[in-house]
């Protein structure tokens, strides 16, 4: 698709998503209660079934997996003002999902607003984003630099060591954020001293061993999986940069935002984040209205659709390429 053809009428697509936006609180209570119920019985039947088999006890750390990213989500909807019409109770929701999630709620709060008001920005990259290198800066760095960014990029460390680090680590003590933002700094300790009872309390009730054999994959997977669906949401080959000068808010959101095509209980279980075009375009839309309003409006459904499949092939995706306008692999550039 070349650039003429992604030319976006603003106006229309205001018109288009306007009867989608704003919280159903109703919706948004059940939709809450269930997750947060479902995790809980997941999580509790995992912990009971290391009685009977190890295996028994992976299965339903699947599923309290999928259960956390949920309630992930929702901890996403609230931070974008979609979820409740109260933003008390908005604030209040995340600031307690964020504790499961080992996100500390404001701090992530300002930080992903960073990355929806510049999303496609090459001016305005590392905050709330993947890093990605243009092809020419990628050439202007020394060896050591090369390797490191060769490294940063690499599946294992993006999906593995990665989101370990970043949630497990980073999240404890963001140091790349202002001492200004005094309110985000606030939520990142609560949220630490709220993480040392929670966890304090579960190994006085149940021991270390158990907690640790519960907990631990969970954390992980549920980690690795988030980074994953946000890779693919943004990093595929025609997807959208410009430097800011060219920079289109709206063009961004459909076209450097993927359409991620999920198997219905893969969607459900992520609440349709896949339709990731869409909630970009405006993220007042709730999770639960994404589906509808893409459904509803066949304009929308331009943006670049993608498969469980596909997700792989794009993690080896490493540079922009300035001059063919697409990601490119490390293979493909010379010099």
């Amino acid at each position: 698709m070349n650039e003429s053809q992604r030319s976006v009428d603003a106006t229309r697509v205001r018109e288009m998503i306007a009867p989608f936006k704003g919280a159903d609180d109703r919706s948004s209570v059940l939709q809450l209660s269930l997750t947060a119920t479902l995790f809980l019985a997941s999580w509790t039947a995992a912990y009971l079934a290391l009685q009977v088999h190890y295996a028994l006890t992976l299965v339903f750390m699947v599923l309290a997996s999928g259960f956390l990213m949920r309630l992930f989500m929702i901890q996403h909807d609230c931070g974008h003002g979609s979820y409740f019409s109260s933003r008390r109770a908005r604030d209040a929701v995340g600031f307690v999902i964020g504790v499961l999630t080992l996100t500390p709620y404001h701090y992530w709060k300002r930080t992903h607003a960073h990355h929806h008001a510049h999303s496609g920005d090459l001016d305005f990259r590392g905050f709330g984003d993947i890093d990605t290198r243009t092809v020419s800066e990628y050439r202007a760095l020394t060896p050591m630099q090369r390797l490191a960014y060769r490294a940063y990029r690499h599946p294992l460390v993006l999906l593995g060591i990665g989101p370990a680090f970043h949630f497990l680590v980073k999240h404890r003590y963001p140091w790349d954020i202002p001492r200004t933002w005094k309110r985000e700094w606030r939520g990142v300790w609560a949220t630490n001293a709220a993480l040392v009872a929670v966890v304090g309390l579960l190994v006085w009730a149940i021991g270390w061993k158990a907690f640790l054999l519960v907990q631990a994959p969970i954390t992980l997977g549920t980690c690795s999986l988030g980074v994953w669906l946000f890779y693919v949401q943004h990093q595929f080959e025609d997807t959208y940069w410009h430097e800011h000068e060219h920079w289109n808010f709206y063009e961004a959101s459909l076209h450097g935002s993927s359409h991620l095509v999920l198997p219905w209980p893969l969607q459900w279980m992520t609440a349709h984040i896949g339709v990731h075009h869409v909630h970009h375009l405006n993220s007042m839309i709730p999770n639960y209205r994404l589906q509808a309003c893409h459904d509803a409006n066949p304009e929308l459904q331009v943006a670049h659709r993608i498969s469980v499949r596909d997700g792989w092939r794009l993690l080896w995706l490493n540079l922009w390429d300035e001059d063919q306008r697409r990601l490119v692999r490390f293979s493909e550039v010379s010099g």
